[in-house]
């Protein structure tokens, strides 16, 4: 009788676990895409595990699949251009790297590269 309540208790965990991972599917899909794709995609898959209602899932799981193309860099490209040409100083992206950073910001190593010296041979000393 214990081993069969072992096993009960063991074949339902196994099978949530099973479910949770599936339901998870969409999310670890889109997680190596744009985040806001992985947020849609994230909150589809919350209405689908509380509302129970299969389309949401259905929906997270075909918006992951799908590459969305990035509207914004063009967008945004086009946008500075038209401020260059009307001759409006273009506003900061605070996404982006100032564009006027001081010099000692874009080094990679603060301090200056030495030179090592060459240790000389016994055999060429004089």
């Amino acid at each position: 009788m214990v081993v069969i309540g072992i096993f009960l208790i063991g074949s339902i965990l196994a099978v949530g676990n099973f479910y949770l991972h599936l339901h998870t599917l969409p999310e670890r899909m889109a997680h190596k895409s744009q985040k806001f794709q992985f947020e849609i995609v994230a909150v589809l898959g919350l209405l689908a595990l509380f509302t129970h209602n299969h389309l949401f899932w259905v929906i997270g799981l075909f918006l992951a699949m799908i590459d969305l193309p990035d509207f914004s860099s063009p967008l945004r490209r086009i946008a500075g251009s038209v401020e260059k040409m009307a001759g409006v100083e273009p506003e900061e992206d605070p996404t982006e790297m100032p564009v006027h950073a001081p010099a000692t910001a874009t080094r990679l190593s603060p301090l200056p590269a030495r030179r090592m010296r060459r240790s000389r041979s016994p055999s060429r000393e004089r």
